[in-house]
């Protein structure tokens, strides 16, 4: 039972099942199992999830719980960022209202709808050459929202081991594999 600390600017209110977190990044709201109780301690400076019994699915419950409710309260104190990269020549992004756009060497812009609670930050709008990515940052307090939306944008144009064209996370490493090898001049 380890107790997650509670940071002076987030507030949290639990009714029944549900938890309700509210930070100056975001809310974000959360109904837990019956498994287990989540209960806020110390005149509002920690919270502390138990379980009722010591069986598997309880100790299960117990662990999710308890790190969901902890990446609700650090998601809401500060929010959650994920840095990506697309390289290309001549490939780039940028937001139109409630539309990530990507220019990726389709035949068409790639579009994405940008969901309530996550924002996308272009830092580099237009990739140059095979050196300088196009940048950008998806943001959000829910981390899950986060991690979903940026895998999405990734797997729309994965990076591929040739060229290193395409998608990938920011300081991603891509395994690069040789080209065809020409034979001499005799063959053929």
């Amino acid at each position: 039972m380890k107790p997650i600390p509670l940071p002076s600017a987030v507030k949290v209110a639990i009714h029944g099942q549900t938890v309700n977190v509210e930070g100056p990044v975001g809310k974000l709201t959360w109904t837990h199992r019956p498994e287990v109780s989540v209960r806020v301690e110390g005149d509002g400076k920690t919270v502390v999830v138990e379980r009722a019994k010591d069986d598997r699915t309880s100790r299960a419950m117990h662990g999710l719980t308890r790190s969901l409710v902890a990446n609700m309260i650090e998601g809401c104190a500060t929010g959650y960022a994920r840095p990506m990269e697309l390289y290309g020549v001549g490939y780039g992004v940028q937001v139109q209202g409630q539309k990530f756009v990507m220019n990726c060497g389709l035949s068409h812009p790639a579009e994405f709808e940008i969901p309530a609670g996550v924002s996308i930050e272009v830092t580099t709008p237009q990739a140059r050459g095979d050196t300088e990515p196009a940048r950008f940052v998806v943001k959000g307090p829910d981390k899950q929202a986060v991690g979903e939306i940026a895998s999405r944008i990734r797997r729309r144009r994965p990076p591929e081991p040739y060229k290193g064209k395409g998608v990938r996370y920011a300081g991603e490493h891509i395994r690069r594999k040789a080209g065809k090898a020409f034979a001499g001049a005799g063959a053929g």
